[in-house]
Parts: C-alpha cells; structure tokens; sequence
C-alpha cells in the first residue's frame, strides 16, 4: 500500500491498484487519523469494487451454463467449473473425462466477452477433445471470437508470459498423469 500526499488537493480522495498494491491520493493537509480512515476507506471500496467485477465459482459456473445455452445449444454440460490460481501458462483448461473446466485467475478483471470466450473455449473441449476443425466450428457463432483470442495474445505478449504455442492455434493439448485428456488454452 502506498499513500501520495498532493498540495493540490483540498478535499478529494482518491484510489487504485497499481502492480498489486493500493495507490490512495489525499491531500497534504489530512491528519494521520484521516489518513488512517481514507486508507480503510478507499480498501474496502476497491474490494467492493474488485467484488462486483468478477464473479466467483457460483457465478462462473453460471455464466458458462448460460454461455453453453447461447452457442452450445446447452450440450456443454460441466460438472465444475471453478477458478483456480495455479496455472500460469494457460488461460483456462478442461478435463473431459471427469467435466471439469479450470479458469486461470489470470483472467479475472478482464472484460467480460474475453472471459465469455475462455469458458466457451473449455466448454467445447467437453463436446470435441481436439482443436480441428470440428472444435472452431462451434466456436464460430461467438461474435468475439478473434477479437478475444487477439486480446489474449497481447495481454501474453505484454506480460512476456510463456504461454505454450503447440499447434497453428496457439493452444495446447496434454495428458494429465491419469491418461486423461486435458485441453487448455
């Protein structure tokens, strides 16, 4: 957490996340008491915030119910889909064989038709195990369908992360230890 006085403010108090840490703005003349309470203040607002933006595993499991109904003709059927915070070279993955769809937390904070397009992606390993053609063929009546694979490519490239590029589509294909199947993108 950081707090920046400014001689230029009178009366406002701001806040924002910056590299994983708490950014408030006060003014210089605010008494540590003050300070104190604006700091508490602008914390639970940014959580409140961070809250309503991305949902948890009810609301993910949820909105990728909903999201099999629109494009899937509801025959994407998972029976978890949870947020995880261990994979960091993939966006989100799926076990066919148990139903279980994994969203990197990674992806939380994004827009909202990018994270659409991560779950879509999963939900339709659960119909087709490859990326052939058969796969982007179900993918394709999603409207921001390259628009969201081009905003995951730059957030990977920005970020320099080493995202697995196995295949033409830039999405890899494993095997869990149990012999599953496993599909990530």
């Amino acid at each position: 957490m950081e707090v920046r006085r400014s001689a230029r403010r009178r009366r406002t108090v701001s806040a924002y996340e910056e590299d994983g840490r708490l950014v408030v703005l006060i003014p210089a003349g605010f008494t540590r008491a003050q300070e104190r309470m604006w700091v508490q203040r602008m914390r639970e607002r940014l959580a409140a915030r961070r809250a309503r933006r991305t949902p948890g595993d009810d609301e993910l499991a949820a909105r990728a119910r909903r999201l099999s109904t629109r494009y899937l003709q509801g025959r994407a059927r998972p029976a978890s889909v949870a947020w995880v915070g261990n994979q960091r070279r993939r966006w989100g993955s799926c076990t066919p064989a148990t139903r279980t769809i994994r969203i990197s937390e990674q992806v939380r904070g994004m827009p909202g038709w990018v994270l659409d397009y991560v779950l879509l992606h999963e939900l339709a390993h659960l119909l087709v195990p490859g990326h052939g053609p058969d796969f982007w063929a179900l993918l394709e009546p999603y409207p921001r369908l390259e628009r969201a694979r081009g905003y995951l490519e730059g957030v990977a490239a920005a970020a320099h992360l080493d995202i697995s590029d196995d295949g033409p589509d830039g999405h890899d294909v494993s095997t869990d230890r149990d012999g599953r199947g496993e599909h990530a993108v």
